[in-house]
């Protein structure tokens, strides 16, 4: 049976390790020098080399050669995912007394160290503080966030870095010559690209690609066989949808999504690709970063095509112009009386207006910090009828999803737009909507009732009140409900 190419060529020594040299050097310098620490904590991303690493350096501290067909029966390697209780430790911790059958120290390497329960830590805690002469622990995560504080600062941490493109690349040039494997150099970098950091996951997926050489000896691999095998659409298709976006030509973001939904290509995967384009070139285009922010919310919609296009979409439109009118702009004056158009705006009916030009408003109603139209009017004044409705939202949720509806029944709302901002009037009740279980089940009520395409804002305060006056108010008094008094 062959040996996957991951472990073939996997390090054998400090010096060999790629990528991490502000570690290997620090450990190559205290092993030669004698200075062993009794607990090492080796944190980073996947398959970057902290096993490999640690399974080198058990053999180096007791001067032995690295052999990954041998084993000694003073290292010991322990998966904490399958051994995480506290019975557990407690045996290692009777373990740990008894002295090395042949070598100097026996080495513990606690693979996914991060997977042991709160009772295994305290277990492990006493043993780290104050372990026998003979012992090293070399621990190594991925998550060193999960880990307490107290096991930490037991250990001497060392983090390692997600592997560069070029340096991927080129060990990546050097294993496809030494197999006999046809690539290209594209196909090397697009390989690297895809493998987000990790060696592993990088030699993986050449392994595999190298089985399609074998079978056809005159084939090469090139980018276009490695976007059909992941299902990746081309580089220069990710810039056309970007191209595309910036010029505004929304008919050619839709035909460029439609034609990679037809070749099979998935939501998610486009999103990656297209995150991992911009921002690679936002130093040269921070115009990039509105877009940037809103791709990264597609993954966690329950849709993430219609998501995509939403965003995508959105951001190809031509912009509109300002909607707030200055006081040196000309001034539209209204016919009808603010008090009618206040009651036709409560209302939500369409304000017929017959206007004639004018320099400026009324001073009464400058007075009262009214500048245009929109102030009378009031936000909801741009959004057209029947395509957003509060009450039927509320009413379906009552009806199917009682949990969400006691958190919007609390909530009043502001549409903007494809912006609809939730203003929760506490932290307790934003929380709620923001969590993971509400967010995609508020998407889902919303397509139910024939709504789709909003960008949903929650904000932990009462909807600010529509009176210029009340608003001044309520900002000297450091908050409040804007209420109507309806005549008894």
């Amino acid at each position: 049976m062959s040996k996957a190419l991951y472990r073939k060529y996997r390090s054998k020594t400090l010096d060999e390790v790629i990528g991490q040299k502000h570690i290997t050097d620090i450990l190559s310098r205290a092993i030669a020098q004698g200075k062993i620490s009794h607990a090492y904590l080796l944190t980073g991303p996947r398959g970057v080399g902290k096993t490999s690493v640690a399974r080198i350096m058990a053999h180096e501290i007791n001067g032995l050669v690295y052999d990954e067909e041998t084993t000694n029966l003073d290292i010991i390697e322990i998966d904490a995912a399958s051994n995480n209780g506290v019975e557990d430790v407690r045996d290692l911790r009777e373990k740990v007394q008894i002295a090395p059958v042949s070598a100097k120290k026996k080495v513990y390497i606690i693979d996914e160290v991060h997977m042991l329960s709160k009772a295994a830590f305290n277990a492990l805690l006493k043993t780290l503080e104050e372990p026998p002469e003979h012992i090293v622990f070399i621990l190594a995560t991925t998550n060193v966030e999960k880990l307490p504080p107290t096991i930490i600062s037991r250990t001497q941490r060392f983090n390692f870095r997600p592997i560069t493109i070029d340096d991927a690349t080129k060990h990546l040039a050097y294993i496809a010559t030494q197999e006999n494997i046809k690539i290209t150099d594209d196909a090397l970098r697009l390989i690297a690209e895809r493998s987000d950091g990790s060696f592993r996951d990088s030699i993986s997926l050449l392994d595999q690609l190298s089985s399609l050489v074998d079978i056809e000896s005159d084939k090469t691999i090139t980018p276009k066989l490695i976007e059909d095998i992941l299902g990746l659409t081309s580089n220069n298709v990710v810039d056309q949808l970007i191209e595309a976006v910036e010029s505004h030509n929304l008919a050619k973001v839709v035909e460029i999504l439609s034609s990679t939904y037809n070749d099979g290509i998935s939501s998610n995967v486009l999103v990656n690709q297209l995150t991992n384009a911009i921002s690679n070139r936002i130093a040269d285009k921070p115009q990039l970063l509105p877009l940037l922010d809103d791709l990264i919310d597609v993954t966690k919609s329950p849709q993430p095509q219609l998501k995509l296009l939403s965003v995508l979409g959105t951001a190809a439109s031509p912009k509109s112009p300002p909607k707030s009118v200055a006081l040196s702009s000309t001034i539209y004056e209204v016919s009808a009386s603010i008090a009618e158009l206040e009651k036709q705006a409560v209302q939500d009916r369409p304000v017929e207006l017959t206007t004639k030009r004018k320099n400026i408003l009324d001073v009464s109603d400058r007075a009262a910090g009214i500048t245009s139209i929109k102030d009378i009017l009031g936000p909801k004044s741009e959004v057209a009828p029947g395509l957003f409705d509060w009450s039927k939202l509320l009413e379906y949720t009552r009806q199917n999803f009682i949990a969400l509806f006691s958190v919007l029944s609390k909530c009043s709302y502001e549409l903007d737009g494809n912006n609809l901002t939730l203003y929760t009037g506490s932290k307790f009740y934003k929380n709620k909507l923001d969590d993971t279980k509400y967010t995609p089940l508020l998407a889902k009520c919303l397509q139910e009732i024939g709504v789709y395409g909003l960008n949903i804002h929650t904000l932990p305060t009462t909807i600010p009140p529509t009176d210029s006056q009340a608003a001044a108010i309520t900002a000297i008094m450091g908050g409040g409900v804007e209420v109507s008094l309806e005549p008894v």
